[in-house]
């Protein structure tokens, strides 16, 4: 891994870093941690998302391929670790969709936005948009479907009543910041309303402050996790998360649908990010997994300090050839 690299990668997960002394000290409290996510995820992605999307230019390029490159990755990564959860660590069904999600749910909006805007830029932050427009909804919507199934199955609730469940999941997203900025920024560009002036040094002052502040609340979130019990499938979900998931996602990207070499190294970096920390908190809402999410946050997002660089490198490597 060049130095170039390393130049890039490492102020990235420094700022986590930075957080995470800043929190374990007692520097800053953890209700300053918490206020700091909220406005990365109430206003300061939201902003992003809108200025960006509001404004895109796709060209030729044809969003459902991406979406089918990472999604066939997400899907085929899940169904090995819920299997392997299952079979190998003979668990029950809602501890298998727990140990999926802890493998696929990428940590795109914290770790993913400032990584792959520091390696690519724009041109690469509009492929991880166009990709975290429909992440949360998608896979909201799967979790819950399996996680309910997975719950009937090991006899903890009746069989659920799909239609009604997703109606839920979906009156739930209908107030979602990340989904209200996507479909103001759809109904904008339909508009063709221009993103200029004030309006848009607004949103470019909110969209900077975005990165950093979502890296430092990240590193502060961390003192929560820790390494706990379940080790062993912590570690193999990790691997699965880092190595496996990125690798299935670079190959459908590049040799099934094609796509263009920048948006293949985004959607291959997303999926290359640490596991995201909502999956703690389905595994909380749902009573199970508690030690395999949280290990596999803290494992995956310190391997990937490493793991990550190792990955912009070997994509270099590729564009070049």
């Amino acid at each position: 891994m060049s130095l170039d690299i390393l130049a890039i990668v490492l102020p990235v997960f420094a700022l986590i870093g930075l957080g995470y002394v800043l929190a374990r000290t007692g520097i800053l409290k953890e209700s300053t941690g918490d206020a700091l996510g909220q406005f990365v995820y109430v206003v300061g992605i939201p902003a992003l998302l809108f200025k960006t999307l509001a404004v895109v230019q796709l060209g030729d390029q044809n969003p459902w391929q991406l979406w089918a490159a990472y999604f066939s990755g997400v899907a085929i990564s899940w169904t090995f670790s819920t299997l392997m959860i299952r079979k190998g660590f003979g668990r029950d069904a809602r501890a298998g969709v727990i140990g999926g999600i802890s493998s696929v749910f990428s940590n795109s909006a914290m770790v993913g936005l400032p990584l792959i805007s520091s390696v690519y830029g724009e041109a690469g932050q509009v492929p991880l948009l166009i990709l975290l427009s429909v992440h949360l909804p998608v896979m909201t919507v799967a979790i819950a479907i399996l996680m309910e199934r997975a719950a009937a199955k090991d006899g903890m609730a009746e069989a659920p009543d799909l239609p009604a469940l997703i109606l839920s999941v979906c009156k739930n997203l209908a107030t979602n910041p990340i989904v209200l900025a996507i479909v103001a920024a759809v109904i904008w560009r339909t508009l063709k309303l221009p993103v200029t002036g004030i309006f848009a040094d607004v949103l470019g002052r909110l969209s900077s402050a975005a990165l950093p502040v979502a890296l430092l609340s990240l590193g502060t979130s961390m003192v929560r996790y820790g390494i706990r019990g379940n080790v062993l499938p912590g570690i193999l979900l990790s691997l699965v998360k880092i190595v496996l998931m990125p690798a299935i996602i670079f190959v459908l990207s590049a040799y099934v649908f094609h796509l263009p070499p920048i948006w293949t190294a985004a959607a291959t970096l997303t999926a290359a990010c640490p596991t995201g920390i909502n999956v703690y908190i389905f595994a909380s809402r749902y009573g199970t997994g508690h030690a395999m999410s949280a290990n596999s946050i803290t494992l995956t997002t310190m391997a990937a300090v490493v793991t990550s660089g190792i990955w912009v490198y070997l994509l270099d490597l590729w564009r070049m050839n």
